[in-house]
């Protein structure tokens, strides 16, 4: 019990705190040995595709197209794509007649992934960006993105996501945001070591030789495209000077939503991208992908449960001071939750209060999208969630 117990709290801490240390290290000591690649200050910028999937987005469509057509990059070299499909408000009809965009729109909706692929033939692009209807990006996100491209093992390039987080942040907006500030620094330090292992659909790009359709039912299609180039032996790359940013979900329960969807598809991807959990095609690449997704999706939240059981059951039959002060920790930790909880509920703004509350509801979601996927009850329409 007592083995078991040190196995899964060492598995916990590795998972959330302990990689991040473990890469910083890496990092640190392949550069005594290795350069960074150097970017040449003068390039000749390649062509750019686009693509914006939007889904019933009348409120915010204009705003977006005009953040677009404001991006510092030459016009002769960019090809601007909007794909509506199925969108039953008016946001086919605003975009409709507006110069320097292709729209692209049929009523049937069949999914984000559907939607990608019916716009793809229409790409005559050497990089396609990809970049959701509710975010905004720098003037120079394009730019920062296709230097990247400089380096011919770079298949993939992701971008940085940033939460606008208000004086009265509240869960939603104060966990996603502290959550969002980790991930980027882990994501620097993963293209660092080699590779990032994955992409967010607020922005990234790709190699457009190099796209490959996704299963249609396919649940994060992004984070799947860019996988799916790195198991060709590509690099993801990534580029926190290009940013895209949005408002944090207008409140928790939108929030988990959003996250348990997003762990249905986690366990969807982590089945299907068997050569990147294959050590023996890319050591390196596997321990980060296994380290940094796999662990978080598949077992650490299970594991949460079985530390504070077995933690609990040892605490009372052991004088042991350790077991009894970890117990004390975790009590103390899920009671915070609770009371961020109870403040979420009565509108009370703490911020250090929600983050207890948000990493437990993270892991919840975990649980909860295992659940929706293998029940089958995880559809790939993507299932919108209310924003700021």
């Amino acid at each position: 019990m007592i083995t078991v117990f040190w196995i899964s709290i060492l598995l916990i801490v590795y998972t959330f705190i302990g990689y991040g240390f473990v890469l910083y290290f890496l990092v640190k000591v392949k550069s005594l040995f290795k350069k960074p690649f150097a970017f040449k200050a003068e390039q000749i910028l390649p062509t750019v595709t686009i693509l914006i999937a939007a889904y019933n987005e009348e409120d915010i469509i204009l705003e977006k197209v005009a953040n677009t057509l404001e991006l510092n990059y030459p016009k002769d070299k960019i090809q601007i794509i909007f794909i509506t499909d199925g969108s039953t408000d008016g946001t086919a009809d605003k975009l409709k007649g507006i110069k320097d965009i292709t729209l692209l729109h049929q009523d049937i909706r069949a999914g984000k992934m559907a939607a990608i692929e019916r716009a793809f033939p229409f790409v005559n692009n050497e990089i396609t960006v990809f970049t959701d209807a509710n975010t905004f990006l720098n003037i120079d996100a394009i730019t920062e993105l296709v230097k990247h491209y400089q380096n011919e093992k770079v298949g993939a390039v992701a971008g940085e996501k940033r939460i606008i987080i208000g004086d009265t942040a509240d869960a939603s907006s104060a966990g996603e945001g502290f959550y969002w500030k980790y991930e980027s620094k882990l994501k620097n330090w993963d293209y660092a070591l080699y590779s990032n292992v994955g992409a967010a659909g607020e922005l990234f790009s790709i190699r457009t030789a190099l796209y490959h359709p996704v299963e249609a039912d396919t649940i994060i299609d992004d984070h799947m495209i860019a996988m799916r180039i790195a198991e060709k032996g590509y690099i993801i790359g990534y580029e926190p000077k290009a940013y895209a940013i949005e408002t944090a979900s207008v409140n928790i329960k939108e929030e988990l939503k959003r996250k348990i969807r997003i762990a249905a598809g986690g366990i969807q991807s982590v089945l299907r991208l068997k050569k990147a959990a294959n050590p023996f095609r890319n050591p390196v690449f596997t321990f980060q992908y296994i380290s940094h997704r796999v662990l978080r999706w598949t077992i650490t939240p299970f594991l949460l449960i079985l530390v504070f059981v077995l933690n609990a059951m040892i605490a009372f039959n052991t004088d042991i001071f350790l077991y009894k002060f970890i117990f004390a920790c975790q009590l103390v930790f899920y009671i915070l939750s609770l009371v961020g909880l109870y403040f979420e509920r009565k509108n009370i703004r703490i911020k250090a209060l929600f983050i207890p509350y948000y990493f437990c509801i993270m892991n919840y979601a975990v649980l909860a999208g295992l659940l929706r996927y293998f029940g089958k009850k995880q559809s790939a329409a993507w299932e919108k969630s209310k924003r700021k």
